[in-house]
């Protein structure tokens, strides 16, 4: 599992650098608006492993401290197992929308860049982020000391 981990994080840390990435062209680019908005796919689902990893997303606990603990693990365990699901259907449908947009040949507005490149990355971002929430299940399942985020 350790390896596997090791594996997810150094996956996830080349996904935000490749957001990272995205988020230079995007800023040192003006009034290109293929590049602003490609760019965004790359910036968003670029940094979506890494905001899941380091528990980055928003989490309402009102009534956490009046469950008992194996409860709110269940709880974080559904979650990051529904967010997989949400991560895989995501992948799944752009991946459809990109074979309609490569069989179309349909590009950006001005610079005319294929977009089915940029809905094969969302794939692999969604993909990459759907398997680092199953990793995420699985250590809550599997060890006890594990929560949900890491706060």
């Amino acid at each position: 599992m350790q390896l596997l981990r090791a594996v997810a994080d150094r996956l996830i840390g080349l996904s935000a650098s490749i957001g990272i990435l995205g988020l230079f062209a995007v800023v040192g680019v003006y009034g290109s608006q293929d590049l602003v908005t490609m760019g965004m796919v790359l910036v968003v689902f670029g940094g979506m492993a890494l905001c899941d990893r380091r528990g980055g997303h928003i989490a309402v606990d009102l009534l956490e401290h009046r469950f008992p603990p194996r409860f709110n693990r269940a709880i974080d365990f559904a979650a990051a197992l529904l967010g997989a699901v949400i991560f895989v259907l995501i992948a799944w449908a752009v991946y459809e929308s990109s074979k309609i947009s490569q069989m179309l040949n349909l590009s950006t507005n001005l610079l005319r860049l294929p977009k089915a490149w940029f809905q094969w990355a969302l794939c692999g971002f969604a993909l990459l982020t759907a398997a680092g929430m199953a990793l995420r299940a699985a250590e809550i399942a599997l060890r006890p000391g594990v929560s949900g985020a890491r706060r």
